[in-house]
Formats: C-alpha cells, structure tokens, sequence
C-alpha cells in the first residue's frame, strides 16, 4: 500500500485533504474555540503549525464541509455557516524600514479586497481600509466577520536588533490592530498568533477581552505532535524505527500540558530516511540570542535549571528584552514544570530535546570560541575522553580557549572567574551530545563539572590561579574533599581532573588526573 505524502511546507488544508498528504485532526480544538469564545491570541515558536491552524479556521468559516470529511468537525454535526474572513499575514517578507511595511500591509488589504469584491476609497490609511473593509464585509454577506491574523509580530522581531526600527514597527502595528477594538460590533471571531508575546499595553492597547491561550492546558497540544500522533498517524512512516530515540531527540516542548514534537522535525526525520540531525534548529541561526549571552556573561548550566514567576512570560517588549523571556517564546527552553505560590505562579524551565541542547549549544560554542575546525577540536577532546588520553585533552582545551577574540576580554573580569571557563567548556561538550552535570552536590560540597562516559565517569575541578605555582590546587581539592565517593558504586572507572587557568594568560596551563583505586 502507498504511503501517504509528508505534508512539507504546506500549510493549505484543502490542499492537503485533497492531494491525500498525511493530516494531524486539530478540527475538534478548532471547533471548540469557535463555539466557546470570540477573541483568542496564541504564542508559538516558529514552524509549529501555527499557519495551518489558522488556514483550518479560514478553511470551516470558508463554509467548505467537504474538506473535513473524515474529520472531527466534520462528523460533529456542526452547522458550517459561511463568514467573510480576513486574513493578515506577515509571514513573508522581510520589514527593515517603514516603507517595506507600509508597502506589505497594502498588498495585504489589496488582497483581501480582491478575496471579498470590495474595494477601499482611495484616500483612506491603511488603519481606515482596515476598518472599512470590516464594516463592508459585514453588509455585503450579511454576516458577521472573520479575522486571522498570522506572524503578528514578525515587522518588530525582524529589527529586534535596531530598537529604533523596532520601535517605529510597534506604533505601526500597534494603530493597524486598534482597528479590531473599534469594529466588535461586526467580528464573529478573531485569531492572533505569533512567536512573542508582547504586552497588550504595548502592541494591543484597548483590547482587553482578548483571551490568551498560549499556556492554557486545554490547548497545549493546538499545535504540534504528539507522541500518539507521531506513533499512530505516523506508524507506516515510522516502521521499524526507536520511538523512545525520537521522543529523546525531537519531544519535550511543553505549554503546561501535554509535551509535544515540532512538525517540522518528524516530516524531515522521515523524509532524510531517519537520520538525526537539527532539522528545526537549523531553520534559523539565533544570532540576536547569542550576542545576549555574550552581552550577559551568562552562566550556561543554568540554561537547564530556571525558575521564572508569571511575569516573566509576559515582560517581552522592545525596551526591554529578558534573555529567559526570549529563548521561551522562541523554543529554546520550555515549561517542565509549574506551580502556584503565595506571591503567583512559577515555572521551572530547561532545554526541551536532545536536538535543541546539542544544536544551541553548538552555536553558543561556536559563536564565542571563533575557533577555526570546529568540528575536528570536538572530535579531538571527545576522543580524549573516550580514550583517556589527558595529554591530547589538555592540548584540546588550549585549542579552545586560544581561538576567543581578545577583545571579549577587554574590561570585562570574567576570565578571572572560573564560572566563565566551566561555562564555556561546558557549551563545547554539551554540543558533543555528551551527559555532564554542573555543581554537582555531594555531601562535602559541589564538584565543578561531572562528565559521563560508557566507559568511565570524569570529577573535574576548575581554578584560576593568579600565578603559576607547582601545587595542583584543582586536583588537590578533589582529593580532599572525597569528591568521588558519590559515584564509587558505579562500575565505570573513575577519574579525577584537576584544570587550572592562568589568569594572565586566559587559558589553560595545567592538566592533572588521577585514577581513583577502587
């Protein structure tokens, strides 16, 4: 039997059902969001399905039965009722000055006035053909309005590193959206999304009934796969393949229920014939993220312990851009876990998935390291591990730490702080795909860095010494503070690591091991 087509890049409903690619029913959410409500705003990252929801919506107020055949929505019994929708889309298109946008949002309005057979007086603003093309709708058919509205805050994120740009776009969009305020009286349903999440007071001043749905547990699973659909819709496809090795590299985003895989991860996995690799990631380079690490001096292992309160989740804005905030909206990190308190809610979160750990902090590698072969140095202290081979290790090391631009030294102290080094050797393994841990607790206090091995388990301590000195001070406080003990009934062997840095030259100038003798 022939399989059915991976749905790549398509994001038109009819399409789909028609042309007999695969389909994940999200018509029974779809359905419960019209009938229970008016305005709704969803915040996804990029390339989770947020344009084909919205297409299934303008597809059941298109009136179309015949395209959910076979469908949920369209065995419910519900009364499919044609409305007039508009549709607004910055998913296309780049916007780096007011001209481009200005010139986005006439092709917008043009186009839905060539959709509905109206047409808007030549002298109106964009705001006021907006308007006007509601309240011509309305009369025309007779019905109430539709509106959707995808990518909403893309004109902002594409100058996300020019605030004044940024700005500009904000008051832009800001006046086009204060348009749905005023036109309440001729909407049946409106429909947000988009990657961030501003605050209303910022982007959608006045429209105070607009539900926010991003983290309500209901729909969680709106857009995405989960692990039935991936082991159910996709069984044929999947055939013969390690669902546990799939859900370890490609699930885990979480939006306070039910954990989800990225569709564009299981469409490419299956299309390159199973093959592992950072499929989402590698859709866009998070250039902007890494310069705010960078900017911060963040201490990495963090990113897999954070504790946030609700405010956080809603602080996004041009003036001010909290590195956390960022990385959850755009699908670095991810809710793992919440609960409430005296003072509101808090989240605990961390890196979502094998791909996103190993493919983030690769570019953070990358990105502060600067280093020439980047690949071929991680081979090489991977290697050494494996094969206890200290000396090439420690050689591997000094690779690293040579190729960082001086001028990330320039007045800036954090090369005297062993945190940075621990943060930037972390970043480089952890890109390996390798298990480690960060600060460790044992009952005599917190190792440095803790490194996993099939064969062995690496105790390492980190120093920066002012000055050169024979006594291995890193190695010593291991030993003396019986670090390894936590690990003695493990049958690997164990080995202690003792890495010092010179704080004159900011790097590496010794490297001692030890064999723990069980």
């Amino acid at each position: 039997m022939k399989l059915k087509k991976l749905p790549i890049g398509i994001s038109t409903l009819k399409t789909i059902m028609e042309e007999g690619y695969l389909y994940v029913d999200k018509t029974e959410l779809a359905q419960h969001l019209i009938e229970n409500g008016q305005y709704y705003f969803l915040s996804r990252p990029r390339r989770f399905g947020k344009s084909l929801f919205l297409d299934t919506l303008r597809t059941v107020f298109s009136g179309d039965k015949e395209v959910f055949k076979g469908l949920y929505i369209g065995e419910s019994g519900y009364e499919f009722r044609k409305h007039p929708v508009v549709r607004i889309s910055f998913a296309s298109g780049k916007f780096t000055s007011k001209d481009e946008f200005n010139q986005r949002i006439y092709e917008i309005l043009k186009s839905n006035q060539q959709d509905l057979g109206i047409v808007c007086d030549k002298d109106l603003s964009s705001s006021g053909c907006f308007e006007q093309l509601i309240k011509e709708a309305y009369l025309k058919y007779n019905q109430k309005v539709v509106i959707l509205v995808d990518e909403y805050d893309k004109p902002i994120l594409d100058n996300i590193e020019n605030t004044e740009i940024a700005r500009l776009m904000r008051e832009e969009l800001k006046n086009f959206y204060s348009v749905i305020k005023g036109s309440d009286e001729y909407l049946k349903f409106v429909f947000i999304t988009g990657v961030s999440k501003f605050s209303k007071v910022s982007l959608f001043s006045g429209l105070n009934n607009i539900l926010d749905i991003t983290l309500n547990p209901k729909y969680a699973t709106i857009c995405g796969y989960t692990q039935n659909d991936v082991e159910t819709v996709f069984a044929k496809h999947l055939n013969g393949q390690d669902f546990v090795k799939i859900r370890h590299w490609y699930n885990g985003y979480k939006f306070l229920g039910e954990g989800v895989y990225n569709p564009f991860d299981i469409l490419l996995f299956i299309s390159n014939e199973f093959i592992y690799r950072n499929y989402w990631f590698s859709t866009a380079t998070p250039t902007f993220l890494l310069k705010l690490i960078e900017k911060n001096d963040y201490f990495l292992p963090d990113f897999e312990n954070i504790t946030k309160d609700e405010s956080m989740l809603d602080s996004f804005d041009v003036d001010y851009i909290e590195l956390e905030t960022l990385m959850w909206q755009t699908g670095y990190l991810t809710i793992i876990d919440s609960k409430e308190t005296p003072i509101g809610m808090k989240y605990s979160l961390s890196i979502p998935n094998q791909e996103v750990k190993i493919s983030l902090f690769g570019s953070i590698s990358d990105f502060m390291s600067k280093i020439q072969n980047s690949m071929e140095n991680k081979g090489f202290i991977y290697e050494s591990f494996l094969n206890l081979d200290f000396k090439r290790l420690g050689t591997s090391i000094k690779s690293l730490f040579a190729s960082i631009p001086y001028h990330l030294y320039t007045n800036n102290p954090m090369f005297e702080r062993e945190g940075y080094y621990v943060s930037v050797f972390y970043a480089y393994v952890k890109s390996m795909g390798l298990e480690l841990r960060v600060e460790e607790t044992t009952n005599k206090g917190r190792i440095d860095m803790v490194v996993f091995y099939p064969n062995a388990i690496f105790v390492m301590e980190f120093k920066v010494i002012a000055s050169e000195t024979k006594q291995s001070t890193a190695l010593s406080q291991i030993k003396s503070m019986n670090y390894h003990e936590k690990y003695l009934s493990d049958t690997r062997g164990i080995y202690l690591v003792g890495l010092e840095f010179s704080k004159s030259d900011k790097n590496i100038y010794k490297l001692e091991w030890e064999k723990v003798q069980k």
